[in-house]
């Protein structure tokens, strides 16, 4: 069952943080700049944080070479920071595959790309192993066509590849 809600205080502790480098630093700059500003912020706010925290991947009994670096992680809340013109299904996909890997149960996806800042809150449900959008309140969004978050933009990309 999705047990997220006991992460509200952290994850309004870590936006708060985040829309403080926003206000300072404005949009459109490189991910690393965000990454290391958040970083310093949470540390300035007495959030204790690591920066590109690796993820070990196993398959059956091996380690695999390949690793895959989270940006920012507190405690259990993963933090996949973007500079986009807007978040789109690859990078929610990102999301919920770390949260997969580490079993880690909330993530924040946060976009400084755009005017505003944007962001979405997502909880892993263990039983279920699948990710989920949810509220302020850290409950699940109803009504939330999952299909379109992860696949609509790959669906635009073939077909605009089909028109040519």
């Amino acid at each position: 069952m999705l047990q997220a809600t006991s992460y509200s205080d952290i994850v309004y502790r870590i936006i708060g943080a985040a829309m403080e480098v926003h206000k300072k630093l404005n949009w459109g700059l490189l991910e690393p700049v965000y990454q290391e500003a958040l970083h310093l912020e949470l540390l300035d706010r007495g959030i204790p944080n690591e920066r590109e925290k690796t993820i070990d991947i196993y398959y059956k009994h091996h380690h695999l070479e390949k690793k895959y670096k989270m940006d920012i992680v507190v405690d259990d809340v993963i933090i996949e920071l973007k500079s986009v013109t807007r978040i789109n299904a690859k990078h929610r996909a990102q999301l919920c595959n770390y949260l997969r890997l580490t079993r880690k149960p909330v993530g924040l996806l946060i976009n400084y790309g755009e005017e505003q800042l944007i962001g979405e809150r997502w909880a892993l449900d263990k039983e279920t192993n699948r990710c989920f959008l949810v509220d302020r309140d850290m409950k699940p969004v109803e009504d939330v066509d999952y299909h379109e978050l992860f696949y609509a933009d790959s669906l635009e990309e073939e077909m605009s590849t089909e028109e040519i």
